[in-house]
């Protein structure tokens, strides 16, 4: 079931248009990966989708219901979590502290979410009281998706949730993002590890200059050769 459906978005910074037209949507329990060369307009996409863009055309409906007008932290309330590629965690919080601070916009109690995240994120468990400065860039990566899921959305996108980590690293938070998928939650995820992330999408979208160049499952746009040559390295 589409969750989210974002339609014919135009729209950027000041005179300037990044986005020219971008058509996504989300899937309950699935996952769908959003990829293309910089500056295609992919992270302007999901400011766009928590309404920190400013959009002169186009919509996007959450749930059957539209968020025009909603305020980001409004559009987080309603059921969708981010998190962005920095500045994401409190460094100077433990790693217990940085999921509380997630959990208190959901009344149910606190214990057993966090309790849910230890056993999606098992690194985490063993460095509850360390500070999240202090851990691994993965691991750093991992309290930023559990501290946002502490909310319980059913919305998550993720704006380049692998950058800088290794391919060990890369593959088990990949792995960590498909258990998330596996528990019902819709994850959109902007990924320049393209190929490793079209492996693993459900429906994977390629932007360029600002506007869809090619949609499918993920399967279908590793297999095709325009994809491939394109942004995929052939």
């Amino acid at each position: 079931m589409r969750i989210l459906e974002a339609q014919g978005l135009i729209g950027g910074y000041g005179a300037m248009d990044i986005l020219k037209g971008v058509d996504l949507f989300a899937e309950a329990g699935r996952l769908g990966v959003v990829v293309g060369p910089n500056g295609a307009g992919k992270s302007t996409a999901l400011k766009a989708v928590l309404g920190m863009l400013e959009l002169r055309a186009g919509s996007i409906t959450f749930e059957g219901e539209s968020l025009g007008g909603l305020s980001t932290s409004a559009r987080i309330a309603r059921g969708i979590g981010a998190v962005p590629q920095n500045d994401n965690i409190f460094q100077g919080m433990t790693v217990l502290e940085n999921l509380e601070m997630g959990g208190y916009l959901v009344e149910s109690p606190l214990a057993p979410r966090i309790e849910r995240m230890f056993a999606i994120f098992p690194p985490l468990a063993e460095k509850r009281r360390q500070p999240a400065g202090e851990l691994s860039g993965g691991q750093r990566q991992m309290v930023a998706m559990a501290r946002a899921l502490m909310a319980e959305p059913r919305l998550l996108l993720l704006d380049e949730p692998t950058a800088g980590l290794s391919p060990a690293f890369r593959a088990d938070i990949f792995a960590r993002i498909r258990t998330i998928t596996e528990e019902g939650v819709a994850v959109l995820m902007v990924e320049q590890n393209a190929r490793e992330a079209l492996a693993i999408a459900d429906t994977g979208f390629v932007l360029a200059a600002g506007a869809n160049r090619f949609t499918g499952s993920g399967a279908e746009l590793v297999a095709d050769p325009d994809v491939r040559a394109a942004f995929l390295g052939g």
